[in-house]
C-alpha cells in the first residue's frame, strides 16, 4: 500500500475508534440512546490533484480493514447546477463557460446536506454527477446509517465563504491535496480531451487556463485552514 494512503487510513481508523469510545461514553451517561455522530472528512485540492481517486482508495481500504460498509464517498459534483438552470442565469453564456466555478454549484443545498450527516442514526441521500448526461442525478448515493465515516470530495468542500463555510466547519478533518500548477494543467488538458469536452490538447490547455486553474487559485486563497496537506502523486496513482 502507498505509504501516504496507509497513514491516512490509519488516522481515520484511530479517529473512528476515539469517536466510538466517546459515543459509547455519552450513551452510557445520558438517556438518549439514539445519538451517534458520523466522522466527516472533506477532501479539497487543486483541480486534477487526485481528490476523487484518493477518496475512493481510502474508503475502500478502511472498509477492507474494518470488515464492513463503514466508509462512503460523496462527490461535490452532484451539486452542480443543471445546464437548464445555468440557462436561467443573468448571463447564461458565461455560466456555461465558467461551469465549475463555485457560483455554478448549489452551495445552499450542499450545506443543508452536510447538516443532515450529523445524525448518524439516519440514512440520507446525495446527488451524483452523470458525465455522459453532463448533469447531476438526484438522490443517487445513499449514506446509510451503517456509514460511520463520510468522505466528501470536491473543490469547495471547505471554502471559507457563505454558504460553503457552514458545511466546512462541520468537518472533523479537512484534507487539501496540493499539486504544481504546471502538472495540474497538463493533467487537465488530457482529461478534457479524454472526456470529449475538448477536441485536442491545445483546446484542453486553453480550457484549463481559462476555467480550472483560476478556480484552483480561488480555492487556495479562500479556504478554511486544512487539518492536513497532502502532496499529489504522479498521474493520481494512489495505490492500495
Amino acid at each position: 500500500m502507498d505509504s501516504a494512503v496507509r497513514d491516512l487510513v490509519q488516522s481515520l481508523k484511530d479517529s473512528l475508534h476515539s469517536q466510538r469510545s466517546a459515543s459509547n461514553h455519552n450513551l452510557a451517561s445520558t438517556e438518549n440512546k439514539q445519538s451517534r455522530e458520523r466522522l466527516l472528512i472533506g477532501i479539497s485540492g487543486f483541480p486534477a490533484s487526485g481528490k476523487s481517486t484518493l477518496a475512493r482508495v481510502v474508503a475502500q481500504q478502511v472498509n477492507r480493514d474494518l470488515g464492513g460498509d463503514v466508509a462512503v464517498v460523496v462527490g461535490l459534483d452532484g451539486w452542480h447546477f443543471s445546464r437548464a438552470h445555468l440557462d436561467t442565469m443573468p448571463d447564461p453564456a458565461l455560466a456555461h463557460a465558467r461551469r465549475g466555478a463555485h457560483w455554478t454549484f448549489d452551495g445552499e443545498s450542499y450545506a443543508s446536506f452536510a447538516q443532515t450527516l450529523l445524525d448518524g442514526t439516519k440514512s440520507t441521500f446525495a446527488p451524483s454527477f452523470d458525465h455522459a448526461l453532463k448533469d447531476p442525478v438526484a438522490d443517487d448515493v445513499e449514506v446509510k446509517s451503517s456509514h460511520e465515516i463520510v468522505i466528501i470530495e470536491g473543490l469547495y468542500v471547505f471554502l471559507d465563504i457563505a454558504p460553503w463555510r457552514t458545511a466546512g466547519e462541520l468537518l472533523h478533518e479537512r484534507w487539501f491535496i496540493d499539486v504544481e500548477e504546471i502538472e495540474a494543467r497538463n493533467r487537465l488538458a488530457r482529461r478534457h480531451v479524454k472526456s470529449g469536452i475538448c477536441p485536442d490538447e491545445a483546446s484542453g490547455l486553453a480550457r484549463a487556463d481559462q476555467n480550472d486553474l483560476p478556480n484552483g487559485r480561488f480555492v487556495r486563497e479562500n479556504m478554511l485552514i486544512p487539518t492536513r496537506t497532502i502532496v499529489s502523486v504522479a498521474d493520481n496513482q494512489w495505490s492500495v
